[in-house]
């Protein structure tokens, strides 16, 4: 009679813990699925590899110039025909015909003879790289107490999940038999791989 009073504050308890873990769950799942395939893909960035062309010869003042200045005026004007902000860090000219222009994550290849412009770099995944930097809890010291209030939100809704059906079908029937198959799953790979000893 007492587990049969306790159930309904068990399954209200595990309902509204199970939507308040919603938004969690969502960054710490996709984050995981990211991180776990790191090394098949970067979860942080998408690389960019683009090809434009710009007007050549590219009109200078007629006074001399320095390398520095003449990089300088270079890079505006490739920037304007491309209609792009004058947002550049560096500037240089790697050769006489060859200009490299730095901008934040990527960097602008310009062949001052043909006019064509390569870009390399970076662009953030915005979500996924929020989500990995929570994830990873890297120097974040109140996220930590966010983390654990988290996994005790997991744990108690592993273990009401338990208790939540009477009979054959809960913890005294097919439910011990699922849970015990699930527990096993790590228990196997760390006796088959070896454990940590072996890596």
């Amino acid at each position: 009679m007492k587990s049969f009073r306790l159930r309904p504050w068990l399954r209200a308890l595990h309902r509204d813990i199970g939507y308040a873990s919603v938004g969690l769950t969502i960054v710490y799942a996709l984050s995981g699925l990211a991180v776990n395939h790191i090394a098949d893909w970067d979860p942080n960035f998408t690389q960019i590899h683009t090809e434009q062309h710009v007007q050549v010869p590219i009109a200078l003042p007629t006074e001399a110039l320095d390398d520095d200045a003449r990089a300088r005026l270079l890079a505006t004007r490739v920037l304007e025909e491309l209609k792009r902000p004058n947002d550049v860090t560096d500037a240089y000219l790697s050769d006489a015909t060859h200009l490299e222009l730095t901008l934040g994550k990527s960097t602008l290849h310009v062949d001052l003879t043909s006019g064509a412009v390569v870009e390399d770099g970076q662009k953030e995944r915005f979500f996924l790289r929020a989500a990995n930097w929570l994830h990873l809890n890297r120097g974040k010291k109140a996220w930590k107490y966010v983390a654990d209030g988290y996994a005790v939100f997991l744990l108690f809704l592993a273990a009401s999940g338990l208790f939540m059906i009477p009979g054959r079908k809960g913890i005294m029937g097919r439910g011990a038999i699922l849970a015990l198959l699930g527990a096993l799953v790590p228990v196997l790979y760390v006796v088959l791989s070896g454990g940590p000893s072996a890596h």
